[in-house]
């Protein structure tokens, strides 16, 4: 089982780009402003589904929270828009779920690419058509630990990472010092607690980040409650070790 792999040093004359895991995209003034608001779609010039959204209601009531969402191997983005959409409209969380490439994210394929360069230009046309102040990257099984991936290679744009159930961490390069929230079953069967998240976390606490470790008794799934304790503690903005 793969773990938290070390990044390499900086290299001053290399340009860090998708294949490093790098976005560019960032929030600022939206440049062409959208009243859209519920499940909103991104397809391809083929008709080929590239991300679903959900942006709540009214859309010129302030800005929002950006969350983006990752689905696990063989998943789909209604999947990863699932993960956060009971909580979305009390907590103005606008919702973006991309689809990966292939059956799963790139780097566990061959490597940082494809996807990197799709979640960018996803998230380019949302920040161009909504106002956000603050963004953060979550996902299930791999969806998680590719979101803890690009969440360390990109801790200047994701302000939280929340991991539910990951396998590992595989960050090339760091920039930034997200939040981490990291949750596992104890009963997990697929990506087994012991090798997975029970190592990634001191690990990752080791390196210096702020990490909430939520274990519970259960399999490899993400329990209702569990979506509540990563919601309390993205409202609390407190660093903190553990969760209730």
């Amino acid at each position: 089982m793969p773990q938290m792999t070390e990044p390499a040093p900086p290299h001053p004359q290399i340009e860090e780009n998708s294949q490093h895991g790098r976005l560019t995209a960032r929030p600022g003034q939206p440049v062409s402003a959208s009243a859209r608001t519920g499940l909103l779609s991104f397809d391809g010039p083929t008709g080929d589904l590239l991300g679903l959204a959900y942006v709540p209601a009214p859309a010129d009531a302030g800005p929002y929270r950006l969350a983006l969402l990752l689905h696990g191997a063989g998943g789909s983005p209604r999947h990863g828009l699932d993960l956060l959409l009971p909580a979305a409209d009390e907590h103005r969380l606008l919702l973006l779920a991309p689809k990966s490439t292939l059956a799963t994210w790139d780097v566990i394929v061959d490597g940082f690419g494809k996807d990197v360069r799709r979640i960018d230009r996803l998230l380019e046309e949302i920040f161009d058509s909504y106002p956000v102040t603050d963004v953060l990257v979550g996902g299930f099984s791999d969806g998680a630990s590719y979101a803890l991936s690009i969440g360390l290679t990109n801790g200047d744009l994701f302000s939280s990472v929340l991991a539910f159930s990951p396998g590992f961490a595989a960050p090339l390069v760091v920039h930034g010092h997200p939040r981490v929230f990291i949750s596992h079953g104890t009963g997990d069967r697929v990506l087994p607690i012991d090798p997975c998240s029970r190592r990634l976390a001191p690990r990752l606490e080791a390196m210096g980040y702020p990490v909430a470790y939520d274990e519970f008794e259960g399999g490899h799934e993400v329990p209702e409650h569990v979506v509540g304790h990563a919601m309390s503690w993205l409202r609390s903005g407190a660093d903190g070790v553990a969760v209730p």
